[in-house]
């Protein structure tokens, strides 16, 4: 009895074991949790990247739909991203950029590198707001109704998904 206690151990590891195995081989890791689309977008007040003013997200919906961007300078995707960012901004698509624990000195020199697409930059230092948000990982996109909806959200924006919400955003479908 007591060599069947001392191998419980074991066994029961092995059976995690298989467990966690089966899990990996059944899961698709191109899967994007969408837990708040089609839910409202949650109530987060951010300072301000440039003069640490309070601004809650919310309230720039009032104007029509708004894009917000999770992103951060340490983040190679984000880096790629950025030029489909910059594009949008040019067909005047309102983007509000959340730098996601980061610096803001670090914040303020990757954005004077590669440009600044955002209407506004605020700043998550410690991750709460992408908490809130849901956020698995930058960079991630959230398209926010002007009823404060969150429509879709979109994880490393490539050029095609680009010009696609571009133009969802402009036609108003």
């Amino acid at each position: 009895m007591t060599r069947w206690l001392a191998a419980l151990p074991l066994v029961v590891l092995a059976a995690l074991a298989l467990l966690f195995a089966g899990y990996a081989l059944h899961h698709d890791p191109k899967v994007i949790p969408m837990a708040l689309v089609g839910k409202p977008a949650p109530d987060v007040t951010l300072p301000r990247l440039d003069s640490g003013a309070m601004v809650r997200i919310k309230d720039a919906t009032r104007d029509g739909p708004v894009l917000v961007n999770f992103f951060a300078s340490w983040c190679g995707p984000c880096q790629i991203e950025h030029p489909a960012l910059m594009a949008m901004r040019a067909h005047h698509v309102r983007i509000i950029g959340v730098a996601y624990k980061d610096a803001p000195a670090n914040t303020q020199a990757f954005l004077g590198k590669l440009g600044d697409p955002f209407m506004e930059t605020l700043v998550d230092r410690d991750g709460r707001a992408g908490i809130e948000f849901g956020v698995s990982g930058v960079p991630e996109t959230y398209l926010i109704s002007q009823q404060g909806k969150v429509l879709a959200k979109y994880t490393n924006l490539n050029e095609g998904d680009a010009k696609a919400l571009t133009a969802r955003l402009l036609t108003g479908r």
